[in-house]
């Protein structure tokens, strides 16, 4: 899911829908709404976001701080206007990159990408991970060929891999594949998605590198 927190509901509405129309699932905020709901761990999955998308007029780096101490997402800001001084003033601040309206979300997806890649490529490595993920909608591949996957399928795999080695609940997995504004889904259509991704992940592999437990959640081993 991408978290778009803008002053004028026109853009963040529009940002929404794009995102949506690539098969993200987002959400708009206003800023004082984004600072409930962010200061709220009870009610919002940090691990199910995919990035956060913030107009430069609501402050990024208020936010930054926060943000950063509960998930590595990326944290984009975007501005009507550049302006060197204040771009300097927020990647100083912690914002990951900062972007110039108009601008295509597939481009946002892409940047997004990168800085997950940075952070991947900061983490220990343990293991040769046979599947790769994009996380921007490119087809997932294992051992070099590609997966091909439904969207919602995708969304899952993608969701299990930037949560590796992370219990998960069926819920979560919920709230980051589906749309908030969605009805008339219930959670339980999220069993049969990871059901069928299990499947074609055991067909692949030759071993299922998703761990279920009944009451716990799932966890991906990749």
């Amino acid at each position: 899911m991408f978290i778009v927190v803008a002053s004028q509901q026109s853009a963040a509405a529009a940002y929404v829908s794009e995102f949506q129309h690539e098969g993200i699932p987002s959400m708009g905020l206003f800023s004082n709404d984004f600072q409930t709901w962010l200061g709220d761990p009870s009610k919002n999955d940090l691990n199910g976001v995919r990035g956060f998308l913030i107009d430069e007029s609501e402050e990024p780096a208020m936010f930054a701080k926060t943000i950063r101490q509960r998930t590595p997402a990326p944290i984009i800001a975007f501005s009507e206007s550049r302006s060197l001084e204040k771009t300097l003033e927020l990647l100083t601040a912690g914002i990951d990159d900062v972007v110039r309206r108009p601008i295509h979300v597939k481009e946002i997806l892409a940047r997004s990408e990168a800085v997950w890649r940075r952070h991947r490529e900061s983490q220990p490595v343990t293991s040769t991970d046979r599947v790769r993920v994009y996380n921007n909608g490119q087809d997932a591949e294992v051992d070099g060929m590609p997966l091909i996957l439904p969207r919602r399928e995708l969304c899952i795999l993608e969701y299990f891999h930037r949560n590796r080695g992370r219990s998960v609940t069926k819920t979560q997995v919920f709230n980051a594949v589906y749309d908030s504004q969605e009805t008339g889904v219930s959670d339980t259509v999220v069993e049969g998605h990871i059901s069928k991704l299990r499947k074609k992940l055991r067909q692949r592999l030759g071993y299922d590198p998703i761990l279920a437990k009944r009451f716990e959640g799932y966890t991906y081993l990749g």
